[in-house]
């Protein structure tokens, strides 16, 4: 049996399940896996943490690398999925170039820009007049509070979607150290009741439909009906679209994922200034013992600071979505362990939407 469960309204378009994969970086979910997950019903995300980085002068000229890099894997993306598919960008406030990729991609007219890792304030001032549409992340009711409002006072504009991140996600991480231990944990399915709460009362105000999208920790199809029963309009995952045939990354980077166990999955101090959750490897105790030489600097975060940072985080995440383990960082969700195979896109969105009872 299916799920009975619509997808999710963006713009004139509308996905056939109500399912977002989450953007990964650096180079995990570009234009194969974004572009593969839209046309199988989801809406894929392409991220743009320096996305580039395969590009031949991204090492002298990062910033026009990138540009060149979300026209080409945008495009690609497209064919893949076909022009009547939701696509979108997950773009982080901490870049430095910020503004310029954000341009770009509604240069591109993508129909998603999901923004976090920082408080896009200033987001619906690129946006206004195009058909792009906009969601920040948040990570509590006073931050999605903060953000609504703001958007609303300076910009007179709605939010189009708010994407809540519980403590459980992958990578970055919206939560102080202490916040992300056991006994002082906030449970998403808390911070989802309170911001759809919130957010219906926006919706009467404005006359203005805004999807809530609960992600961090979602497994299967139990998982996604939990959260549509407390009033989310859909999920956001990640970690299980990594063990796909069509993710961007090496074999070696998935290879990760099905060996990882539970012990493996650590929260680490990242460069940029955030915990971040990752497999615990070779790279990262080498970077608690020992500082990295960093000899190239690809003004990438706002928050790194090169004189102080233990490593190049840019680097770390390129070696790792290449293969090279060893002198990679593997970033991944919660629950990463019950990972055992890689399968096809077609078949895990199957799975997904399959009601279990």
């Amino acid at each position: 049996m299916r799920l009975n469960m619509k997808g999710i309204k963006i713009g004139n378009k509308q996905s056939k399940y109500p399912i977002i994969q989450g953007g990964m970086g650096v180079g995990v979910s570009l234009h194969k896996l974004a572009g593969t997950v839209s046309k199988e019903g989801g809406i894929g995300i392409i991220s743009c943490a320096d996305i580039g980085y395969q590009e031949e002068d991204f090492n002298k000229n990062p910033l026009e690398a990138n540009l060149r890099a979300i026209k080409k894997e945008i495009k690609m993306a497209r064919e893949i999925a076909g022009e009547d598919k939701i696509l979108g960008v997950n773009i982080m406030v901490a870049m430095k170039e910020y503004a310029t990729y954000v341009k770009a991609c509604v240069k591109e007219k993508i129909d998603l820009i999901i923004s976090g890792a920082g408080i896009p304030k200033d987001l619906p001032e690129y946006v206004k007049g195009t058909i792009t549409k906009i969601a920040p992340i948040v990570s509590s009711l006073r931050c999605c509070k903060l953000i609504v409002k703001h958007w609303i006072t300076k910009y007179d504009y709605v939010p189009d979607m708010i994407v809540i991140e519980g403590p459980e996600a992958g990578g970055h991480l919206g939560f102080k150290r202490e916040e992300l231990d056991e006994e002082n944990k906030p449970k998403l399915e808390d911070i989802t009741s309170e911001i759809v709460e919130y957010i219906k009362g926006v919706e009467k105000e404005t006359g203005k439909e805004i999807p809530v999208i609960s992600a961090g920790g979602i497994w299967d199809s139990k998982d996604i009906k939990k959260y549509l029963n407390l009033g989310a309009s859909g999920v956001q995952m990640a970690t299980r679209f990594v063990a796909t045939n069509e993710c961007d990354a090496s074999e070696e980077f998935k290879k990760a994922y099905i060996n990882a166990k539970e012990e493996d999955i650590k929260i680490i101090k990242s460069p940029v200034g955030m915990p971040g959750r990752a497999i615990y490897n070779e790279f990262i105790q080498k970077t608690e013992n020992e500082e990295c030489h960093i000899d190239k600097c690809y003004n990438c975060i706002k928050t790194c600071n090169v004189a102080t940072t233990p490593y190049c985080i840019t680097k770390a995440l390129i070696n790792a979505v290449k293969g090279n383990l060893k002198e990679g960082l593997v970033f991944c969700g919660s629950n990463v362990s019950k990972v055992k195979e890689i399968i096809s896109v077609h078949d895990l969105m199957n799975e997904l939407v399959c009601d279990i009872n």
